[in-house]
């Protein structure tokens, strides 16, 4: 061969037609030794003119290895060992697309592209998972989801030192740190790292749901958001945590989850630098500094700062309630008020006081109480400057003074203030009593009323009078014994 590939010096412009038709050459004078179509390699092993054919299963990009050459791309310098692979890449830059779906019209440079894009349509799925069973389109995407059951992970970012399963992650990886964004939605202007996620974002705009749940015919504009909500139905929770053994729907919560655990919180606020452990739970923060509510409830008025709030605010006015208790069948709003009513059944306590020893089934209720100690009351009413330990407490007392009463019972009419107030009150039209005493087995309709009750047995009397030193085992006992005190005065 006349011609050598020199690869001591970037490709040039002008070069990449004389490379290509020595290639040519080269492969016509070797057919006669050689049977199949194969890629093209200089051996430097020999006198450096010899070209030699190697098959290769998988051809992939070539290394700038010292002594091995190959065809060079004049525009971006990328290698390849065989003239097909080339010819191909250059529909890239030239935008050839020759190959067009018949169904959406979309265009490919490669008709293998066009075959394996077919299968969206048809739904074909004929490469099975042996460890799951999950189906997949083509080869490579089942071979890229065997690395989930592997686990491995041979991509790793220079500068955070993640690791991922593919190269495609890492390089979407890579523009967290760049902070590249060349995707922008040409109707509010937000920019987005990937094509992908901006199409998506376009189905906000457009009101687009194309994913309908065939349990309960919801719709959602993404085909993981349906998923996701199918576990709902089929209440499927294969992620497990080796901690506390708590199980999740998706790996991804679980990862979460375990920050729990180690106490990591990554996320800090610029403003009040309190932490967080998720990214989503600082952006929700940041709103409570804005003052940010831009969800609207459409019946009330009333205003969010996130959609979900929004969503579980909707069920007070439809009265909806998915999420049933298994042991007293009682139907809740939201799943996280079923998991707190479940408490009552186990009796489950694991957030302790240190100061007074007393537990809790919530770690929020816990955090409350440790006001009671503290004396830290951060929620002052506007109206008669009353503060409270808990933003809700003050939202419920300035009920008091706007006489807002919007929960009405659906039997008497009678309308309260909270939501709470109208449970407590529908016991005595059902005669519901859920709070039973363990030692002479009396049932109350409410838990401060089986509190009080467990006085008579423990003989605590807790308040005082300041006149006879008279012991009183509830405040309203002692403030109607002061009458007395007032009457024998006047």
């Amino acid at each position: 061969m006349e011609n050598t590939i020199d690869h001591g010096a970037c490709c040039k412009t002008n070069d990449a037609d004389d490379v290509i038709n020595n290639a040519d050459g080269a492969i016509n004078n070797d057919r006669a030794m050689i049977n199949n179509s194969a890629c093209l390699m200089i051996n430097d092993d020999s006198s450096g003119d010899i070209i030699t054919s190697g098959f290769q299963k998988k051809p992939k990009r070539y290394k700038h290895d010292k002594g091995e050459a190959g065809l060079s791309c004049d525009i971006c310098c990328r290698v390849f060992k065989c003239k097909s692979k080339l010819v191909e890449h250059y529909k890239i830059h030239t935008d050839e697309n020759n190959f067009k779906c018949d169904v959406c019209s979309k265009t490919f440079t490669q008709k293998s592209n066009l075959n394996s894009h077919y299968r969206i349509h048809t739904l074909e799925k004929n490469f099975k998972c042996n460890v799951c069973y999950k189906t997949f389109a083509d080869k490579a995407n089942l071979n890229v989801h065997y690395r989930t059951h592997t686990e491995e992970k041979n991509f790793k970012c220079e500068i955070c030192f993640h690791i991922f399963t593919q190269k495609s992650s890492l390089n979407l990886h890579y523009k967290i740190h760049t902070g590249e964004k060349n995707f922008k939605c040409d109707v509010c202007s937000k920019t987005f790292t990937q094509k992908s996620n901006l199409i998506i974002h376009y189905r906000i705009h457009t009101g687009e749901k194309n994913f309908k749940c065939d349990f309960c015919s919801k719709t959602f504009a993404q085909k993981s958001n349906l998923n996701t909500h199918h576990i709902i139905h089929t209440g499927e929770k294969n992620f497990k945590c080796d901690v506390c053994y708590k199980t999740f729907a998706r790996k991804y919560c679980l990862n979460l989850h375990y920050r729990t655990h180690t106490g990591e919180k990554n996320f800090k606020c610029e403003i009040c630098y309190q932490k967080f452990t998720h990214k989503s739970s600082l952006n929700l923060h940041n709103k409570i500094h804005t003052g940010e509510k831009n969800f609207k409830c459409d019946v009330c008025f009333k205003t969010f700062s996130n959609k979900a709030d929004l969503t579980k605010h909707f069920r007070i006015h439809t009265g909806e309630k998915n999420f049933k208790c298994d042991v007293c069948s009682k139907a809740f709003a939201q799943s996280s008020s079923l998991n707190l009513h479940y408490v009552i059944h186990t009796g489950e306590k694991n957030f302790k006081c240190d100061v007074c020893n007393k537990t809790f089934a919530r770690k929020n209720d816990l955090t409350s109480h440790y006001k009671i100690h503290t004396g830290e009351k951060n929620f002052k009413c506007d109206v008669c400057s009353k503060s409270f330990t808990r933003k809700e407490y003050l939202t419920n007392h300035l009920r008091i003074h706007t006489g807002e009463k919007n929960f009405i019972c659906d039997i008497c009419s009678k309308s309260f203030a909270l939501q709470s107030n109208l449970m407590k009150h529908s016991r005595i039209h059902t005669g519901e009593k859920n709070f039973k005493c363990n030692i002479c087995f009396k049932q109350f309709r409410h838990k401060n009323g089986l509190n009080l009750h467990y006085r008579i047995h423990t003989g605590e009397k807790n308040f005082k009078c300041d006149f006879c030193s008279k012991l009183f085992r509830q405040k309203s006992h002692l403030t109607v014994h002061y009458k007395m005190h007032n009457k024998e005065k006047l």
